[in-house]
């Protein structure tokens, strides 16, 4: 059985070195939501310290605890952007399984309507609806920084976009 020693233990996640090789990251599971409208993604811009610039992000957040990923992808849409809409569940994958447990769970948001949500107080963040053509080309030549939840988020949209035509 593998044995972990925890070097950091916080609010949303624990670091710990596993049979004193791997370095582990233990993290909250987390939602995001692709907020679509005519032919368009909903995406919020926000200043992020860890990579010391703003980004272009689809709403995300961490799945309190008791919460199911879908209250808490409803919850986050509300707190980001003050919308609901019909939610559909798309998948779920591991953000970066190398050194981190964290799994992203992502839905789609059709039928969007307003709704009333407390935002985080840390949170500066600003709405923008894109074509998510264009954000990927943006990202593509470095003009825009996206995290991997938008990439998500445009890859999902163009793939079911596709199938429908």
């Amino acid at each position: 059985m593998p044995q972990r020693r925890y070097l950091y233990q916080g609010r949303i996640l624990n670091l710990a070195i596993e049979d004193e090789k791997f370095e582990i990251i233990e993290h909250k599971d987390a939602v995001c939501v692709v907020a679509e409208q005519d032919g368009k993604i909903l995406f919020v811009r926000q200043y992020r310290p860890a990579v010391g610039s703003d980004t272009l992000e689809i709403p995300a957040g961490l799945i309190e605890d008791g919460e199911d990923p879908i209250e808490a992808a409803r919850r986050e849409l509300a707190e980001e952007t003050q919308l609901t809409g019909d939610f559909s569940y798309l998948n779920s994958f591991y953000v970066s399984p190398g050194f981190c447990d964290e799994k992203l769970h992502v839905f789609r948001a059709r039928d969007l309507r307003p709704a009333s949500g407390t935002p985080d107080d840390d949170e500066d963040i600003t709405v923008e609806w894109h074509d998510p053509r264009e954000v990927l080309e943006g990202a593509r030549a470095g003009r825009v920084q996206i995290s991997a939840s938008a990439m998500a988020g445009i890859l999902f949209h163009l793939s079911a976009y596709a199938a429908d035509q």
